[in-house]
């Protein structure tokens, strides 16, 4: 069958064709003619618009001349001292305005515009139910129109240089040149175990725990070999039979079983809401602590957006 004189796709219709038929519609036009176009219909007038865009009358009567060859419609027609647009032209400021809007909201380098932005947190699971709340809070306070976006954190470095995403909360040790760091808070760690476990009815020593098999927090950076050593040096013989990446798993399961956790102090006032979970009192190990840093790229502090986001959240940690 002859397909050649086959009626061409709208723009609207679903295929593979449909995204090139749009650039290819989108290149015969001069996107600077639309710009015109808004400040025509805005200020209702050619001379107020050319005022307005610091161009001549006569600039602005040609651009929308060249609009007329592309529309099928006049779009204006003169009227006393003014112009009035047609319901074409009507029609078209619609779709014209909003799409002018949301580039500006794209490109506005001052987070003055009151259109929303989204700035993408990176963060563990774990840390991401510890920091958002707050920095939620704290956002929606001082930059209310700002969107967030949480995403998951598998290699932090190459996520901040290749501006994957514009923040990152962790408790690596990230030493990218490129990375600036602030330590948000320090968290000391906890001997967690079940409620009515036998623990905690015996006298705390190391030969005492050490008879109970242990849960192990699976964390990646090499900053964290330093802490992993001087636990191991606090149990020396400790018999590790669960290891997970989860923090939360491993809250669950040491709320029903003997095995013992470790476990930075807010995360254990987090999860003990919804596990039955207790400290054990351990001054060695209490001793120790891991720290929760931000980090962004040193190019972001050039976006007065990003760079005020920063000192929000430093500021409410």
């Amino acid at each position: 069958m002859d397909n050649n004189n086959l009626p061409e796709k709208r723009l609207s219709d679903p295929g593979s064709d449909a995204k090139p038929q749009i650039f290819r519609t989108l290149r015969n036009i001069d996107l600077n003619l639309l710009t015109i176009f808004e400040a025509v219909y805005v200020h209702k007038g050619i001379v107020n618009a050319a005022k307005i865009l610091n161009l001549t009358p006569s600039a602005i009567s040609q651009s929308i001349q060249k609009l007329r060859t592309i529309f099928p419609d006049p779009l204006f027609i003169r009227k006393g001292q003014g112009v009035t647009p047609t319901a074409y032209a009507t029609h078209l400021h619609e779709y014209i305005s909003q799409g002018l809007e949301s580039i500006l909201g794209a490109l506005d380098l001052t987070g003055s515009y009151d259109k929303q932005r989204i700035i993408t947190i990176g963060t563990t699971p774990a840390i991401g139910a510890l920091v958002m709340p707050l920095i939620y809070q704290a956002v929606k306070t001082h930059a209310p129109q700002l969107m967030l976006r949480n995403i998951s954190v598998n290699d932090p470095e190459a996520q901040l240089s290749q501006f994957q995403t514009d923040l990152i909360v962790d408790s690596n040790t990230l030493n990218a040149r490129a990375l600036s760091r602030h330590v948000l808070f320090a968290d000391k760690l906890l001997l967690i175990c079940r409620k009515g476990h036998p623990a905690l009815q015996e006298e705390v020593t190391v030969e005492n725990l050490q008879r109970y098999e242990q849960t192990l927090l699976l964390m990646e950076g090499q900053n964290l070999n330093g802490l992993r050593q001087r636990v191991q040096d606090i149990f020396p013989e400790r018999m590790v039979n669960f290891s997970s990446y989860n923090i939360f798993t491993i809250a669950a399961l040491v709320g029903s079983s003997d095995l013992l956790g470790i476990i930075p102090e807010r995360l254990f006032n987090m999860v003990r809401h919804c596990w039955p979970v207790e400290q054990i009192p351990f001054a060695p190990l209490n001793a120790e602590s891991v720290e929760i840093s931000l980090y962004y790229n040193k190019l972001s502090m050039r976006d007065p957006v990003l760079e005020n986001l920063i000192n929000v959240i430093r500021q409410a940690f």
